[in-house]
């Protein structure tokens, strides 16, 4: 934990001193226990740093008033930054921490690596309600917002208790300033100006920042990304950790990692690895990890051998273990490749041979459906 001078903002930093930095960014409201659930495990990649917004969780209230805008904090992050000997740096952010880092690369791309932006929006609407709640909160406090804060942030039958006691810990006066940068907030002039690589994810359940206001963004970003989670809502990354954190080690990951997510990606193709991102458990986010670090990352990705050579190999492997619905994977994954039917066909008679006939019957069934499959789809298109 890091002890906050007065003018700067409170933040906690993990991970190896000399990792590439990567800066979390709060949703109003909430702290850096937002992050819980997916900075520890970033942190094993990136030296990660968690903020926390003016008068919330242990920033001083007194660093923003009223008519502030997301500017003004983007320069406190700056600042923050700088104190940290941080030139460049990757940023992630949620709602308005997620404009933040808009903000941050439209102005500032040269400090900027990549992007992500989860559940937020480049204009949060009518500047009128936002205005309204600035005034209700500097005049009652922020009782009446916490009593509906859990409708906003969480799916029906999920909550996080720390989070809405941050809610009512957060000083009134720098939550309506932060309501007054909401009010006034619009990137989108600024969005095909981002040069830094963007990762949007959206909640599909989010009533606050709906998935049309991510499509926004990634439209307006030239080479954005998409991702909506199901079952995730405003404050996806303490509902839906797992899949956060895996999104964003996809995005930020360095070196062999990334370029094995990519390998992933033109091998078993995106709707694939979509689905395998959207179900993944915080108890599978270890395995989806390490294929993609391993076989992916390493291993699909040496020279060595071809990519059909690989999938050749792949093919027989399953064959002889009988792992058939990996086998209808791979399949589609060897045509992707350049294996035409004819060269599968070859491969599995000769593991009749080695692997035995019946092993190679069930192999022949299963990609005979699948290339009918695939036939059908390129004809007729997807049904």
């Amino acid at each position: 934990m890091t002890t906050t001078p007065a003018r700067l903002l409170h933040h906690h930093a993990e991970g190896p001193a000399s990792a590439p930095p990567l800066l979390l960014g709060p949703s109003l409201g909430t702290s850096t226990a937002l992050w819980d659930g997916v900075a520890p495990e970033l942190s094993a990649a990136h030296r990660v740093v968690r903020w926390d917004l003016p008068g919330h969780g242990g920033s001083p209230a007194g660093l923003i008033g009223p008519g502030a805008d997301v500017a003004d904090l983007g320069a406190l992050v700056l600042t923050l930054a700088d104190s940290l000997s941080l030139d460049r740096f990757s940023y992630a952010g949620v709602s308005l921490g997620g404009a933040v880092g808009l903000w941050l690369a439209v102005h500032h791309p040269e400090r900027v690596d990549r992007l992500a932006v989860v559940c937020s929006s480049a204009h949060f609407g009518d500047p009128g309600p936002w205005r309204e709640r600035a005034a209700l909160v500097r005049a009652e406090g922020l009782g009446k917002v916490a009593e509906s804060a859990a409708g906003r942030w969480f799916t029906p039958g999920f909550t996080e208790p720390r989070l809405l006691d941050d809610l009512l810990g957060t000083d009134p006066a720098a939550y309506a300033a932060c309501c007054d940068a909401l009010a006034e907030c619009d990137l989108r002039p600024g969005l095909p100006g981002i040069q830094a690589p963007t990762l949007v994810v959206a909640g599909r359940d989010d009533p606050a920042t709906p998935p049309a206001h991510a499509r926004e963004i990634a439209d307006g970003i030239p080479g954005a990304a998409l991702t909506e989670l199901p079952h995730a809502s405003h404050l996806a990354p303490a509902e839906r950790p797992e899949a956060v954190r895996e999104a964003l080690r996809a995005h930020f990951a360095p070196g062999e990692r990334g370029s094995g997510t990519a390998v992933r990606r033109e091998v078993l193709g995106d709707a694939h690895v979509d689905r395998a991102q959207a179900a993944t458990s915080e108890f599978t986010a270890p395995f989806q990890d390490f294929i993609s670090r391993y076989a992916w990352g390493e291993i699909w990705t040496d020279p060595t051998l071809s990519r059909r050579e690989r999938s050749l190999i792949t093919l027989t492997a399953l064959v002889a273990h009988g792992h058939h619905d990996e086998l209808a994977m791979h399949v589609r994954a060897a045509v992707r490749n350049g294996l035409s039917p004819r060269e599968i066909g070859a491969a599995l008679l000769q593991t009749g041979v080695y692997c035995g006939v019946p092993a190679a019957n069930s192999a022949f069934a299963v990609a005979d459906r699948v290339l009918a499959e695939m036939a059908r789809t390129e004809r007729d298109g997807p049904r």
